[in-house]
This record gives C-alpha cells, structure tokens and sequence, in this order.
C-alpha cells in the first residue's frame, strides 16, 4: 500500500479517441500505469473530469471558441470515464478548469497530505493540478508512465518542468514506487 491519495486525471474518451482534436497518443499507455496504480490505493482514490462550462467567462470564451466541439453538456459522451475506468470510479470530481486541485480534492488529500497523480494531459491538466495542489503544502507525486501528454515532447517537457519543482514535486515511475507484481 503506498501512502497518499491518487488522483487519476481526465481519463476521458475526448482524450482517448484518435480522431479528437485534445487526443493524447499514448492514452492506453497511461491507462495501463493508471491500471497499476488502482489496487495500491484502494479507498482512496478520486478520479476527475474535464468539463465544459455552460457559459464561459473571461479568457475561457477565447478557449472555446478556439475548440467549439468541446462546448457540449456534461451528459456528452466525450466527457464520459473510458470503458474500465467508468465502473471503478467511486468518487468523481468534475472541474472546468485544467487544474483539479479544488476544494473538494484537497478535502480528501488533507492539509498535510501527499497526492499522488496519474492521467493526462501530463502538459495541461496533470501539470496544473501539480502546481496548485504543490502551492498548497500537498506533497506531489507524479508518475511519469502513469501520465500521457499531447505528445511526447510536451509530456518530457512537463514532467521537467515539474522537476523544478522538488521537493514539493517528485516524479517518479511505476518501478519507482512499492506496487505488487502485476497479476498478484
């Protein structure tokens, strides 16, 4: 059991499907680490969503006017938990922000916790929620394998930049933490 609460990040079909314009290629790659992950953390993990505002405000308007498809209801199905992640989400958090450290999250991490984060996009959302939940007094831990980014030159980009961040963020990989073998 690793200590800390896991935060799985936007595992969403607008992220896994190739033909979305917000695809992350290596989503099934992330999902696989993410899969690890899940029995070390019984009980205590939250997974969360992206979703549209209904009426944007400020800087937000531009965003979405620049990404029109994604101006649907939380209902949508591109907002929905992929097939796997659906049935074994107990506590969803749903944001319309790229960082996911709300109130809520943070509740459940606790004041002097360490919140441990997997999902994508590595260069958006994960990042963001790093550096607020970090900005908090959380410790931040983020597995690197766990992640998946818009591409691969933006996920090593952000996984270094959040490596300027220690100690208050430590990336670390799937072999770097106390898992069971896989099939145990």
């Amino acid at each position: 059991m690793i200590r800390g609460h896991l935060a799985v990040i936007d595992m969403q079909r607008v992220f896994a499907d190739p033909a979305s314009p917000w695809a992350a290629p290596r989503y099934a790659d992330a999902a696989a680490g993410v899969r690890r992950l899940l029995p070390a953390f019984a009980g205590r993990v939250t997974f969360t969503r992206f979703l549209a505002p209904e009426h944007p405000a400020g800087a937000w308007r531009a965003y979405y006017d620049r990404w029109p498809f994604a101006r649907l209801p939380p209902q949508a199905g591109l907002w929905e938990l992929t097939d796997g992640f659906a049935d074994l989400a107990d506590h969803v958090v749903d944001a319309g922000t790229f960082g996911k450290w709300t109130p809520e999250l943070a509740a459940r991490v606790g004041p002097d916790g360490r919140l441990v984060l997997a999902g994508v996009s590595t260069d958006c959302c994960v990042l963001s929620t790093a550096l607020a939940a970090a900005d908090a007094g959380a410790e931040v831990l983020v597995v690197a394998d766990a992640c998946a980014g818009a591409d691969d030159d933006s996920h090593r980009r952000a996984l270094e930049i959040m490596r300027l961040y220690e100690p208050l963020i430590r990336v670390t990989t799937l072999a770097g933490l106390p898992l069971p073998a896989p099939g145990t």
